[in-house]
This record gives structure tokens, C-alpha cells and sequence, in this order.
């Protein structure tokens, strides 16, 4: 079991809004017609797409569920955080398609790269804001112990590829840009 689960669940959230932040400027370069990183790009969907949705997401929907046990006036907001994982992974895949298409030569509509990323980028944030402001409380009040060794258990246990202790090697490029980002304040 992780020391403090909800610190993790919060430090977790911390590292995806980073990568929104960076995927933003990106998009911001795209916008004004500028070139940019797509290859950045793409490695931060993928590792948006993998790591939550093999680590965080299942630990995620355990914990909702023990928290609408508790707290039923929860539910429905649990329920639409449940639906807005399928939803951004959804909107997320588009993208990702989209992005290879580009990198790939097809041509694509500037106008329907923008909105797809800006509907990602507003549903990844508002769905985090909506977890660290309404569950994240909760949890922390409502959950014991026990109920964290089966969240914990909920998940495949593996080091996170890109802000654990040892990266994926794929990942080496978006690592050394986080830190850049973070020199560069």
C-alpha cells in the first residue's frame, strides 16, 4: 500500500497537468502557424493514453466506487468521472490518429486539429479540477486503510515509464523536455 494515497492520486494529477501544459504550447505553435513538435506531441498522448489507463484510472474507479457507498450524494459525479475516462480516451485515440496522419503527410484540416486538441485539453483539465476538488477530499475523509490496500490492489503494480525512477527509453525526449520546462519556469 502507498504511504499516502491521496498525495500519490494528487502527485499523479500534478505530472498530467505538466504534459497538458506542454501539449497546450504545442497546440499554441500549431495555431499560429507555427511548427510544432509533433513527435512531442505524440509522446505525450501516448503516455496519457498508457500509463493512466493501466495504473491510474483502475485505482481511480475502485475508490469511486467505495466513495459512493459512503457518500451517495456522489454518485452521479462519480459516474460522469467514470464515462469522462472513456470519453477523453476517446477524444485522446482521435487526436493521436490525427497527429500520425499529419506526421504521415496526409493533409489535414488545421480547424478540426485545433478543436480536436482543445476538447481533449478541456476535458483532461476539467475532469483532474473535478477530482482534485470534489473526490480527492472526500476520499481522504472517507477511506481507511482497508480501503486502500483494495484500491491499491484495483491496479497492475509497474513503475510509471516516464516520471518514475527509471524512464522508458521511449519516453527520454519528453523527459528532457519536462526538465527544460522546469529550468525554464
Amino acid at each position: 500500500m502507498m504511504i499516502d494515497p491521496v498525495g500519490h492520486w494528487h502527485a499523479e494529477h500534478a505530472n498530467f497537468s505538466r504534459l497538458l501544459d506542454i501539449f497546450e504550447k504545442q497546440v499554441h505553435a500549431f495555431h499560429e502557424g507555427g511548427e510544432p513538435n509533433y513527435d512531442l506531441m505524440t509522446d505525450i498522448l501516448l503516455y496519457l493514453r498508457h500509463f493512466p489507463y493501466l495504473h491510474h484510472h483502475p485505482r481511480e474507479e475502485a475508490a469511486f466506487e467505495l466513495i459512493a457507498k459512503r457518500d451517495p450524494k456522489l454518485r452521479l459525479t462519480l459516474e460522469l468521472l467514470r464515462q469522462q475516462h472513456r470519453a477523453i480516451a476517446t477524444v485522446g485515440d482521435e487526436l493521436l490518429r490525427t497527429l500520425n496522419e499529419i506526421t504521415s503527410g496526409t493533409l489535414t484540416v488545421r480547424a478540426g486539429v485545433e478543436a480536436a486538441a482543445a476538447m481533449y485539453l478541456v476535458y483532461y483539465r476539467h475532469h483532474i479540477e473535478t477530482e482534485e476538488e470534489e473526490v480527492l477530499p472526500r476520499a481522504a475523509k472517507l477511506l481507511v486503510a482497508e480501503d486502500w490496500r483494495d484500491i491499491d490492489a484495483a491496479a497492475p503494480h509497474g513503475p510509471d515509464p516516464l516520471f518514475g525512477s527509471k524512464s522508458d527509453a521511449g519516453y527520454r525526449e519528453l523527459r528532457r523536455h519536462i526538465a527544460l520546462e522546469a529550468e525554464s519556469g
